[in-house]
């Protein structure tokens, strides 16, 4: 099956592209080939991740060796309870010499920015990305400034360590088009990380796998992946059984339905394909729509009810009919 819409050589060049970040990535990244593939799933469909996770299992490692492999700029941002919007956006100062005010640009104007431990942050500063994850941009006494292109928000919480944390609100959740987990990395990949020293992530080599506008190629052309009306029907039928579920406490919202689409085309796109199929729906169901999801009598232990919603998702996948 070819789309109408997609030409092959636009669908060979993402491809390619793909499998060049992965190649640098995985270069660098050991063990976590399944995060990485998440990860610039998210890429191409131009969407933001949060990874929860503990510290020190490579979330700043992933963030990083995506940027360098993109010949991007990567800055990140340590978020902590004094931590200011301005801090985050920038801010205008007046200069005596010209009696005029000039914008000095916060570190979210960069390509790849990790924001670390985004819930330590109060709800005002987490607000102060609400903007620009959604469109690119920051908007400061009136005045709009474009942020980098490619633009992506990586955000890191720990989900152990609520103590001194504000809980993202639900409207910042549904800015990430993904939530992923790092884990530990296996036996095998581990050992070769300790035989290789304790380099610090910024004293990483990344090879140079792709030049920026390679990526507003990429980009561009997931939105001609093709999706067949059934398709889009199933994925109505899963986002319409979240919202009748007597375990949630809300279904999955418009905003969240348009991010299961351009996520499976993405994915389809990843593995070579210019049509998407079940199986791309059903693998981005989980990472798209659990943290869009909260439980209507939740539990004091985040990570059973993170386990939880996991399940509950697995059982409403299973009992739609694949479209044949």
């Amino acid at each position: 099956m070819m789309s109408e819409f997609l030409p092959a050589d636009a669908l060979s060049e993402s491809r390619n592209t793909l499998n060049r970040l992965r190649e640098a990535m995985s270069a660098r990244i050991k063990g976590k080939e399944d995060v990485i593939d998440q990860a610039l799933i998210c890429l191409a469909a131009g969407g933001h991740v949060l990874i929860e996770d503990l510290p020190g299992v490579g979330k700043t490692t992933l963030a990083y060796c995506l940027a360098k492999a993109m010949q991007t700029e990567f800055k990140r941002i340590q978020f902590t309870s004094d931590l200011l919007p301005t801090d985050v956006t920038g801010v205008s100062i007046y200069d005596e010499r010209d009696r005029d005010f000039h914008f000095k640009p916060g570190p979210i104007f960069s390509n790849v920015v990790l924001a670390d431990e985004i819930n330590r942050a109060t709800p005002k500063t987490q607000s102060s990305l609400l903007e620009v994850m959604d469109h690119g941009k920051v908007t400061i006494d009136g005045e709009t400034h474009q942020v980098g292109s490619p633009f992506m928000v990586i955000a890191t919480q720990n989900p152990v360590d609520y103590e001194g944390t504000f809980p993202l609100p639900e409207s910042q959740m549904d800015r990430f088009l993904m939530r992923l987990q790092m884990g530990y990395p296996n036996p095998e990949s581990e050992l070769d990380i300790l035989s290789n020293g304790n380099a610090s992530y910024d004293d990483l080599v990344v090879e140079d796998a792709v030049e920026p506008a390679a990526i507003k190629v990429m980009q561009e052309t997931v939105p001609k992946v093709f999706i067949e009306r059934s398709i889009l029907e199933y994925m109505l039928k899963l986002i319409t059984a979240t919202r009748t579920e007597s375990e949630f406490k809300a279904g999955i919202s418009v905003r969240g339905g348009i991010a299961l689409k351009t996520a499976s085309q993405a994915r389809a796109l990843y593995l070579g394909r210019d049509f998407v199929i079940p199986e791309d729906v059903m693998q981005v169901a989980q990472p798209v729509m659990g943290h869009r999801i909260n439980l209507r009598r939740p539990s004091s232990d985040a990570l059973e009810e993170r386990r939880m919603v996991k399940g509950i998702l697995t059982r409403l996948l299973a009992a739609i009919p694949q479209p044949k």
